[in-house]
């Protein structure tokens, strides 16, 4: 490989330290990207227009061989994301398509869903349904359509991601036997 030639890697950067990262990875002269989206925060007393970033903890940077130890002694830098030892490289259209798709799609949010799939058995820990348990009907963006198994009707309701736990099967087979 070629030193001089740039190639798009991943950073881990500390908890929410992303775009203080791609500041300071800029003012050192190394060419670095932060996708950001737009969200308006509500307070009790204001509302205002903040900017995340799209992925928690990472960073792009466009690096050749002789910067990459460079990055690393960044403020805020925890090291590379790697890929078959070896840092991942991220091809330039798909920078390209992030940047195309995040001023196309203002409302454009990355969603982990943590392994839940259709057919998994599901609570609820926080909302209207706290604590009832149901299944996995579809998964809809960010939030899971499921079936509740003890309210005697077949209610379908659409619940946040963030509001649902996976339940462990052996565990609701040891509660029944008891």
């Amino acid at each position: 490989m070629n030193l001089n030639e740039k190639k798009w890697l991943v950073v881990y950067t500390r908890p929410r330290w992303e775009k203080k990262v791609d500041t300071l990875l800029k003012q050192q002269g190394i060419e670095s990207y932060c996708p950001v989206r737009q969200v308006q925060n509500q307070w009790a007393d204001r509302k205002k227009d903040v900017s995340l970033p799209l992925f928690n903890s990472y960073v792009f940077v466009r690096v050749n061989l002789r910067d990459e130890a460079a990055v690393l002694y960044c403020m805020g830098v925890m090291g590379y994301v790697y890929y078959m030892q070896r840092p991942a490289v991220v091809r330039d259209n798909v920078i390209d398509e992030i940047k195309k798709n995040l001023a196309l799609y203002k409302d454009l949010e990355v969603v982990n869903l943590e392994g839940v799939s259709v057919g998994d058995r599901v609570q609820v820990k926080q909302g209207a349904f706290v604590n009832q348990l149901g299944q996995v009907v579809q998964i809809q963006g960010k939030n899971v359509l499921m079936i509740f198994d003890n309210i005697h009707c077949a209610l379908v309701t659409r619940i946040p991601f963030q509001h649902i736990t996976i339940q462990n099967l052996n565990q609701d087979n040891k509660n029944a036997t008891k």
